[in-house]
């Protein structure tokens, strides 16, 4: 199982994902980010490129689409918070989007 990000990670990695648009999820320990696209295949076509990473790094996120809007929230369910795959993940989508 992964662990959860301790204070040092949590500082040292998160900050750079939260100065980029995630927010920190209320109510547990997840984060989450709105991506606008400027259209729907636009945003179709993120998700495809992220689902074949979530694969890769066997990690998937919490995603939902309306039109040219994917909301994602991301946290490591088994380790029950926030651990580097979702750091990962999330550095991942910033990229591709």
């Amino acid at each position: 199982m992964t662990a959860k990000l301790t204070d040092a990670e949590r500082k040292a990695d998160l900050a750079p994902l939260l100065a980029n648009g995630w927010t920190k999820t209320k109510g547990r320990d997840a984060i989450e980010k709105t991506y606008e696209f400027k259209d729907f295949v636009a945003a179709f076509g993120f998700m495809t490129r992220a689902a074949l990473w979530a694969e890769k790094l066997n990690h998937h996120p919490e995603w939902f689409n309306v039109y040219k809007t994917v909301q994602v929230t991301l946290s490591t369910h088994d380790a029950g918070g926030l651990t580097m795959l979702d750091v990962k993940l999330a550095r991942k989508m910033d990229a591709l989007a």
